[in-house]
């Protein structure tokens, strides 16, 4: 163990009195390990960000039925042009054939001002719901009430409103039971919804929900509209899917061979589709590091033969004194592996300090993950044993009476 603190203290100060020549050494580990922590840092922050913004946008437990599903090539998207709208009649055809499922929710939605006195709002999205929604999680009401059932039956001009549209109207002023605009028409605030945040700089507090009927009456009942299905238990969720699907086929009358002509869309497919693009980065990403610690390795492989060559005296010294092969093959390796790690250790903190940075200046998020920061100092280890082991070997075999005749 003494050896190998000394052979560790001996590249240390080799490092320390050879800064630049150190630098230049250690560059591809650095690019290399830096690569794998704000990589996979940015990977991990947008991936939670967009699990949580799928999961509160169509619920973990729940399913979407729309017009058009996910087109996964062109072909897709120009057969789902022609695709019927979907109905309220649709809707209750599913609830009333659905065994499995306890809910379900018709909503629409359109961009539209709304106002405040002398305060107007632009591009604010005005969802029409029915009174189903109230079984859905993605609704909420942190202050007032949500609205209700028999107001949605009764199309009263009431909303509840996202936490930023309420904040941008009325500022400390309380919201509740006052007047808000709707494309010019007046609706009666009844409740503002929990903050919920942004997601790549956009937020998701602007929105307001107001019955469906008076959104028809807003924007027309032309719209397709968009089916929220709820299964009664999270562990049915698939039988739900298929009980829906069957549900509206009979309701359009399609022939067993005949394709879909609506699109089902679960959160879990969504992720599906959205990690198997983050699969793509993470190939390049490891086509990057590897290239790096390719040439990081042959720099170090090339710097520890010039370090043998060196100290040829020394080590024939060391020899005629005593010391055995593996003694001098362990302090050379010692010392490639040292070297090869700080590179990891610089690279793990320029990583972590870079994704915090772009973190901060960017809508992009990010999320340090510790094993990251352990595999690329590892790895860094192993490269310097790899790439060490040639020059370690080469200063074994030295024989002392050779090494002592060199100048």
């Amino acid at each position: 163990m003494q050896q190998i603190w000394e052979a560790v203290n001996l590249a240390l100060a080799s490092i320390w009195g050879n800064k630049l020549r150190s630098l230049l050494t250690l560059l591809g580990n650095i690019v290399a390990v830096s690569s794998i922590i704000a990589v996979v840092a940015l990977i991990r922050g947008v991936n939670g960000a967009v699990t949580d913004a799928i999961v509160s946008d169509l619920g973990a437990d729940s399913f979407t039925i729309r017009r058009t599903g996910i087109g996964r090539n062109q072909d897709d998207i120009d057969r789902q042009r022609n695709n019927p709208r979907i109905t309220l009649d649709e809707a209750k055809a599913i609830r009333r054939f659905g065994t499995t499922i306890s809910a379900v929710m018709a909503q629409a939605q359109q961009n539209t001002t709304v106002g405040y006195r002398a305060e107007e709002l632009q591009s604010i999205t005005v969802q029409g719901v029915t009174d189903a929604y109230l079984e859905f999680s993605a609704f909420d009401a942190e202050r007032g009430r949500m609205v209700s059932p028999v107001e949605i039956a009764r199309d009263r001009r009431v909303a509840l409103v996202g936490w930023q549209v309420a904040d941008r109207l009325f500022g400390q002023e309380n919201p509740i039971d006052k007047s808000i605009r709707i494309a010019g028409v007046p609706f009666l605030v009844v409740g503002v919804s929990a903050k919920k945040g942004a997601f790549f700089g956009n937020s998701l507090d602007e929105f307001v929900v107001i019955p469906l009927g008076q959104y028809r009456k807003l924007f027309g009942s032309r719209q397709s509209l968009a089916l929220m299905v709820k299964p009664r238990t999270p562990e049915s969720v698939a039988l739900a899917r298929d009980e829906a699907r069957t549900a509206l086929r009979v309701a359009r009358h399609l022939g067993p061979g005949e394709p879909d002509n609506f699109g089902i869309v679960a959160s879990d497919s969504v992720l599906d589709i959205f990690q198997q693009a983050t699969k793509g980065i993470a190939a390049v990403l490891v086509g990057v590091v590897a290239l790096s610690l390719l040439v990081g390795g042959i720099v170090i492989m090339n710097i520890m033969l010039m370090i043998v060559s060196e100290r040829t005296r020394e080590i024939g010294l060391r020899k005629a004194l005593g010391a055995r092969s593996r003694d001098i093959m362990s302090q050379v390796l010692t010392e490639s592996i040292t070297l090869s790690m700080m590179g990891g250790l610089v690279g793990a903190g320029l990583g972590a300090l870079f994704a915090k940075i772009l973190a901060a200046v960017t809508p992009l998020p990010a999320i340090i993950e510790p094993w990251s920061i352990a595999v690329g100092v590892l790895v860094t280890g192993l490269v310097g044993l790899f790439f060490g082991w040639y020059p370690a070997r080469r200063a074994a075999c030295l024989a002392p009476i050779e090494a002592l005749r060199r100048e």
